[in-house]
């Protein structure tokens, strides 16, 4: 078991990083493509985005123990709180230690992008508490994936896009979508090892309303949708270079993730989770280069 430092950093959950990464390096990869990078801002986004992430990751440890969904039969990775490792207490105060950090480097970002950061700031650490905390936990009633598209895709591309740009241009936007999906795609395989502890614990995510076959669906689909972004880009003029589908690179690491999930259950998907998130950072990379050179 874990002691110290590293009990903290099995609460931040560092595997799941990436999926806070991907989205602040295409934002900074279609600012460079259209000449409009900035070098502190987008660090800044990166380290906000990356304190976001391991804030609403602890929340989750938190309010997933006092709701009774973290139980001894969980399949997932430890967790800190239910497996007695630090208090609630102690969870609570690292939380509240993260986001404020977090508000932080914010100050910094509103002072350069303006006031949408107000909004795009304060919205996350709201949405990242109200995951699975406050009086209408969006996880527990369905609303995982819209918050992660909509936090993880289009505030996080489009919010480190605009503390460069100081606007948000149609480039920017289409590359939120597909980032957006596969960030998605993530929570989706953490719902379909989760559906029997979830159905019991009473969270209603959209894999324990619709099931097992239909959540394997979803994530073949988010996944086809992300790869056929970069060459409608390309088709439609957004991108007006070839190197916009440099993230088809990355698809020889799909068909064990897609075969994976049709057959495993339980514990083993765990390895497509990693694997899923893997994909997200590969494929963000590849994007990133993709629309610096050639948006």
């Amino acid at each position: 078991m874990p002691s110290g430092v590293r009990v903290w950093m099995v609460a931040a959950r560092v595997r799941t990083l990436p999926a806070a990464a991907a989205p602040v390096i295409v934002g900074t990869g279609a600012a460079i493509g259209m000449g409009r990078f900035a070098f502190f801002p987008a660090l800044a986004a990166l380290a906000g985005a990356l304190l976001l992430q391991i804030g609403a990751n602890i929340a989750n440890d938190l309010f997933d123990f006092l709701r009774g969904a973290d139980t001894a039969e969980r399949v997932g990775p430890l967790r800190v709180t239910q497996a007695g490792l630090l208090s609630p207490r102690q969870v609570r105060a690292g939380m509240c230690a993260v986001f404020a950090a977090a508000a932080l480097i914010g100050i910094y970002l509103i002072a350069v992008g303006g006031w949408p950061v107000v909004l795009i700031g304060l919205t996350a650490i709201l949405a990242a508490i109200a995951y699975t905390g406050g009086p209408f936990p969006l996880g527990y009633h369905g609303l995982g994936e819209l918050f992660v598209l909509l936090f993880f895709g289009l505030a996080a591309v489009g919010g480190t896009y605009e503390v460069q740009a100081r606007a948000v241009d149609a480039v920017a936007w289409w590359a939120a979508v597909p980032i957006g999906l596969l960030a998605v795609a993530i929570i989706v395989v953490n719902n379909l090892r989760d559906i029997a502890t979830d159905h019991a614990a009473g969270k209603r995510t959209l894999a324990v309303r619709f099931g097992e076959r239909v959540t394997r669906k979803e994530y073949i689909a988010l996944l086809a949708v992300a790869y056929v972004v970069p060459p409608v880009m390309w088709i439609t003029g957004v991108a007006v270079s070839a190197w916009i589908l440099l993230p088809l690179l990355s698809l020889p690491l799909v068909p064990s993730l897609v075969r994976r999930v049709l057959r495993e259950r339980g514990r083993a998907l765990n390895g497509v989770l990693a694997g899923t998130a893997r994909l997200e950072l590969v494929y963000g990379l590849l994007f990133a280069l993709g629309l610096a050179l050639g948006a």
